[in-house]
Formats: structure tokens, sequence, C-alpha cells
């Protein structure tokens, strides 16, 4: 909307401090009445609030009695966290109701008249009950070792009752919580324990039944396997070496026998009853001539089939010649046998004394020869078993040695899996042993636990409210109040006050001036109806507050 024509917008002088005098006398209503509001509304509100004592209590973390490097905690739990717990705990709905309801202290009685349980256990927890760690002096690098408990409440007495069994609850459920977790900490190693102990014992019967049906093929018996093996087939190879030389020893006391016998058999067939010379009987002297090629023959014989296969010429030929000297024998020999026949009762008796010698040294060679013959095959029947013997047990080792990698890695797999069971069980042993000696020190109350450093304060004072604070506060705003009113029902009047106004605004010069003339019986009756107000506001005021004051130092404190 336009303004009036012929109307000119005059900005406000500078006002000074004579100004400033003269609105607060112009307005000076406006400005006492909210000052003297404000100071008996606020000092009504302050008296008759009702005082606020607050009790105060002090806990300890005391450190366990015996060093954690002689007996470690079982619980992975610093005690600030345990204490944040036990808060939760002691601050829950059903603790705090049950305390608020206790026939003893009957608590916010007003308050249950008017509002739901609820509303009053939310109050007490986030308002009246404070729980502040705190840190002792030379440990603030240190999580916090210490605590207080308050509660705040009208009735001292009840105030510091209500700390006292918050201190308490502290206590009891430290000691709960500490046995609970002892017991579960116990019961839960002790099942562990139990497994551990199944497993470890069915893991060494698993092992114990491999070892067992693979006795002398486990991997860690491979080095005594093959030194096993080694030294069997040297013995072996001495046994085979002893045959040997048992065979050689065999075939030439054979020829030495089969020559005696022919030489004592020729001598006794070609015999004449006596004659003084031994070399008159051709036969003989031939046989005799023939044994002893054929026995040198085999003894070369027997020396080339050491070196040489049965295919070698020498050999052959030996054979050859053998068999031609053997058949001339035989031929011989048959000739002698009936001589020998008729000389068989008593050759000797027929024989000369030196043909009975001759006689005598070969029957002895015979004899000889037959007991070193005996000899030999009853050590070649040894070694011979002893060469069964040794050659099984070579298969066996071999055997072994050729199943063993084949149960290695099943062999390692079962140690292992034997090994981490006892490594677990041992373990195991060892926290269940520290596990029974923390629940024995817990028991003695020898671990970590609570202790009082202040106990449960009676308050002599209140803490709040804060009173001439409160009468401060509202005088104060008083005057705000006041001074606002005052300046903005200055600002709605654009009236001229005074000589300044009009000269400021008129720019004219002022010769004189004339006083307001009012009528008498107007002003005696507006100071009048002033002063009636004025005291009558006075008067409430003064009432009010004194009746604040009544109530808080004679009615509240009974």
């Amino acid at each position: 909307m336009m303004p009036p024509q012929g109307t000119v917008s005059v900005s406000r002088r500078d006002l000074d401090f004579q100004d400033y005098l003269d609105i607060a006398r112009r307005h000076r209503a406006w400005i006492i009445g909210p000052i003297f509001a404000g100071l008996v509304i606020s000092c009504v509100v302050a008296f008759l609030l009702p005082n606020v004592y607050i009790s105060e209590a002090s806990m300890r973390i005391a450190p366990a009695q015996i060093s954690e490097a002689l007996i470690p905690a079982v619980v992975n739990q610093q005690m600030a966290d345990r204490i944040n717990q036990m808060q939760q705990d002691i601050l829950s709905r059903t603790s705090l109701s049950a305390l608020i309801q206790s026939p003893e202290l009957q608590l916010y009685k007003s308050d249950l008249a008017s509002k739901p349980l609820e509303d009053v256990i939310e109050r007490m927890r986030s308002k009246d009950i404070k729980i502040s760690l705190i840190n002792i002096a030379g440990q603030q690098n240190r999580p916090a070792s210490a605590f207080t408990i308050s509660f705040a409440y009208p009735d001292r007495m009840k105030a510091q009752r209500v700390v006292q069994a918050l201190v308490t609850k502290f206590m009891e459920s430290n000691l709960s919580t500490q046995r609970t977790q002892t017991d579960v900490t116990t019961e839960f190693l002790g099942d562990e324990l139990a497994q551990a102990k199944a497993e470890t014992e069915k893991a060494s019967a698993i092992l114990t039944e491999f070892r067992i049906h693979n006795a002398g093929r486990l991997p860690e018996q491979s080095q005594f396997n093959v030194q096993a093996l080694t030294s069997l087939q040297n013995e072996r190879s001495s046994i085979d070496g002893a045959l040997n030389r048992d065979s050689q020893e065999k075939l030439l006391l054979e020829s030495r026998l089969d020559s005696s016998k022919n030489q004592y058999e020729t001598i006794v067939a070609t015999a004449p009853p006596y004659s003084d010379d031994p070399t008159s009987n051709p036969r003989t002297e031939r046989l005799a001539d023939l044994n002893r090629r054929i026995t040198e023959t085999e003894s070369k014989l027997t020396s080339l089939r050491e070196m040489y296969k049965e295919t070698y010429p020498d050999i052959r030929n030996y054979e050859q010649q053998i068999g031609v000297w053997k058949r001339e024998r035989d031929t011989l020999q048959r000739e002698n046998d009936k001589v020998v026949a008729s000389q068989k009762a008593d050759p000797k008796k027929n024989a000369s004394p030196q043909l009975a010698r001759t006689l005598s040294d070969l029957q002895a060679n015979i004899n000889a020869s037959k007991a070193a013959i005996r000899a030999v095959e009853l050590d070649r029947t040894e070694k011979m078993k002893q060469l069964e013997g040794v050659n099984n047990q070579i298969a066996a080792f071999q055997s072994r040695l050729e199943a063993g990698p084949a149960n290695e890695q099943r062999y390692a797999q079962l140690v292992k899996d034997y090994e981490l069971a006892s490594a677990k069980y041992q373990d195991l042993q060892q926290k269940q042993s520290v596990a029974d000696t923390h629940k024995a020190m817990v028991t003695r109350k020898a671990g970590e636990n609570l202790e009082v450093l202040d106990p449960a304060s009676l308050p002599e004072q209140p803490t709040s409210p804060n009173r001439w604070l409160i009468c401060g506060i509202g005088l104060g705003l008083g005057i705000v109040i006041g001074a606002a009113m005052a300046g903005f029902r200055e600002m709605k009047d654009t009236s001229l006050k005074n000589l300044k106004d009009v000269r400021a605004y008129t720019q004219m010069q002022i010769l004189s001036s004339i006083p307001l003339l009012e009528n008498d019986l107007l002003v005696q009756r507006r100071r009048r109806l002033a002063y009636l107000g004025w005291s009558t506001a006075v008067i409430l005021g003064v009432l009010a507050a004194t009746a604040s004051m009544y109530y808080h130092f004679n009615v509240a404190r009974t």
C-alpha cells in the first residue's frame, strides 16, 4: 500500500544519557512491575522446590592378592567392563523396581501417585543415580581403577540408604559374576578336556593298532631295515661261500675215498697169497694209476667249474677223458672182483706183511674220509638251514622296504593326529589346573575385588536447588523483560517528549515552553489507583514469598 501523499519519513535522533533517564522515568511502572514479578515468582519457585540431597560413595578396584605371573586370570574381561555389565544389571527395571518399592525405603511416593512406575524408574536411572569411573592419583595412563556411586533424593537419610544398597549390590554382583564366570569356565574346560582325552585315546589306539599291524614296515624303521637287509645279504654271501667250500671239500674227500676204496679193493683182488714184490700184479698197478689219474683230473675239473661254465672246452675234454678212464677202471675192477670175493674173508692173512700194512693204512684212510664226509655233510646241512632262514629274513625285510612308501603317508597323518590331540589335551590340562586354582582363589576372595574407599555419606546440606541463584535469575529476567517492554513502548510512541525533540524534528527556535496543565481531580484519582495497585501487588508478592519461605523452613523439613 502506498504511503499517503505529503508524509515525510524522519529518522530518530541519537539518544543521550538524559534521554534514557527520561524514558525510564516515563515507563517506570513497566520496568518495576516485571522486576518485582520476576523476583517474587523466582523466590516462590525457589522456596517451593524441595531440597535435593546427594549421598555419595566411592569404590576401588582392588587387584588380585596373588600375582598373575603365578596364577593367570581365566576370565578375559577387564574389571571396568565388568563394572559396566554390573551397572546394567543393577540399574535394570527389576532391580530398581524392587529398590523403589522396598518397605524400608518407599521412594517417590508422590511421583508414583501421579506417574506410572516405568517413568519413575527411568527418572531414577537417568537423573538421580550417577555412576562415574575415576582414576586414582598417579594412574592417569591406566584404566579407571575406582568409581563413585551417587544418589539424589529429597530425604537425605533415604539417599544414604539407597547408596548403601547400591554398594552392597555391586559387591554381591561382583562376587556372583566372578563365581559364575569361573564356574562356566571350569565346566567348559572340563567338557573340552574330557573330549580331548577321548580324542587322544582314540588317536593313540589307532596309531598303536597301525604300528602292530605294520611292525617293521614303519618309516622310522626303514634305516634299520636297510641295515638289517645289508647284514643279511652279507651273511648269505658268507654262507654261500662256506657251502661252496664244503662242496669242494666233499668232492675232494669223495675222490679220496673212492681212490682209497679202489686201491684197497684192487690190492685185495690182485694180491697173491704171498708175494715179496707188491708190484708183481700188473692189474693192480694199472688200477692204481687209473685212480690216480682220475683223482687228479677230477680235481682240475672242479677248479675249472668254479671259474668257467659247463660249456668250456677243457671241461668237456676232462669229462670225456675221465669217462674213458673210468670205463677202463671198471673193466679191470670186474676182473678183480672174483679174486676179491675169495679173499674178503681175511685178505690180510693171504697178503704179505707189507701188503697187510698197506691195506691197514688204506682202511684207515677210508674211515677217515668217511668221517670227514659225514662232518662236511652235517655242516652243509646246517648251513643250508641257515641259508634258508637268511633268505626268508631277506624276503621279509625286502617286503617291509617295499611296503614302506605306501604306509609312510598314512603313518605320518596318524602321528600328526596323535600329536595334535595330545598337545590339545596337555594344553587343556594346564588350563583346567589354572581354572581350578583361580576358582579356589575366587572362593577365598583373593582375586580382583571391589573395596569400599568411602562409605555412603550422609549429606548435611542440600546440593540443589540454589535458591539465591534462582532468585537472582528471576530478578535478572525481570530487569530484561521490563527494559524490553519500556523500549517497545518508547518505540511505538512517536510524540515529541521534550524540547530536544522539538528542536531536532521542527528545526525551529524555541522561545518559551508551557507546562502541561491537567485536572487535579483526575491526577489525584490516577495516583490513588496506582498506589492501590502497587500496594496490592507488593502485599501479595510479599505474602507469596513469605508463604513459600514458611513452607520451606517449616513444612518441607518436617
